[in-house]
């Protein structure tokens, strides 16, 4: 299995994988003691497509993914990958998307174990109300991604 990691405007990002696909996109708080600056051959894509993201020069990524779960995990993160650029979605209308409206709590829990961050946008999934919730990435990461993807982020006053 393939590793690099590669400094992000938000932070250092971790990105592994090997010939069969990416199968992990985190943000990174503990680093290794020595950072291989070499991007290994299969994980060039991948690194170069999210540089282009985070330079705004990307909506879209192509790129084969491998990302290990449940079927029904997969099938979330299928759905979520379907989101276009710039826009958002509840976990409501996400479970009706999958069609059975009670399985929210599903359908979050999923979510929350996306292992391929960015690439498979679960930044884009909001509460239902338009507030954010919830991000593995951190929710300064999630509103700072929505805003470099032109979605007007409000932040509420208490």
């Amino acid at each position: 299995m393939d590793i690099h990691y590669f400094d992000s405007p938000l932070g250092t990002i971790k990105v592994r994988g090997d010939v069969a696909g990416v199968q992990e996109v985190r943000f990174e708080e503990c680093l290794p003691e020595q950072k291989n600056t070499t991007v290994p051959n299969t994980l060039v894509p991948c690194v170069e497509q999210l540089q282009q993201f985070f330079a705004g020069e990307r909506h879209a990524f192509d790129l084969d993914l491998n990302p290990q779960g449940t079927d029904f995990q997969r099938l979330i993160w299928a759905l979520l990958r379907d989101l276009p650029f710039g826009s958002t979605i509840s976990y409501l209308k996400l479970a009706r998307q999958h069609g059975n409206t009670k399985a929210v709590r599903a359908v979050a829990a999923a979510i929350g174990k996306n292992p391929i961050l960015v690439v498979i946008p679960c930044h884009r999934v909001i509460g239902s109300d338009g507030t954010l919730v919830g991000y593995a990435g951190g929710m300064e990461r999630k509103e700072k991604l929505l805003q470099l993807e032109g979605f007007p982020v409000q932040t509420k006053l208490i």
